[in-house]
């Protein structure tokens, strides 16, 4: 009998970003709300960052500056280097989007995420972010 020393297969390893991304960025008057979802493991958000910029498409530029609701995310730095790079965090105390991350990458765009409470049961989690994805929330 041997013992297993990676977690089984359901459990994501620590590194991998539980990411989901709509295929194509909404445009026009149709644009979608939502662009994708963000399911991270702790709202420590100096260390969760990180891995959701490193997980994001190149065609997405680098991102400058994220916009999260200071309610979610209560130690939020002002500013974080990730991969060399400066990280412009801004908070925002809007009732209207509490669940969600916004990314700005200037001459690029902006993209909006749900955030899934990290928190939440795994199937309710990939559901939510299905949902997000498919639907533009």
């Amino acid at each position: 009998m041997t013992s297993a020393s990676s977690p089984p297969p359901s459990v994501p390893a620590p590194s991998e970003v539980r990411l989901r991304l709509a295929d194509q960025p909404g445009q026009g008057p149709t644009a979608r709300r939502i662009d994708g979802a963000w399911w991270p493991r702790s709202y420590d958000l100096a260390a969760e960052l990180p891995g959701l910029l490193g997980g994001l498409p190149d065609a997405w530029g680098r991102i400058s500056s994220v916009l999260v609701n200071g309610d979610t995310w209560p130690a939020c730095p002002e500013r974080l280097v990730v991969a060399g790079q400066a990280v412009h965090v801004g908070r925002t105390d809007s009732p209207s989007a509490p669940h969600t991350v916004c990314l700005l990458a200037p001459g690029r765009g902006r993209w909006d995420l749900l955030v899934v409470p990290p928190a939440t049961e795994e199937a309710e989690a990939v559901r939510l972010m299905e949902q997000a994805v498919a639907q533009g929330v």
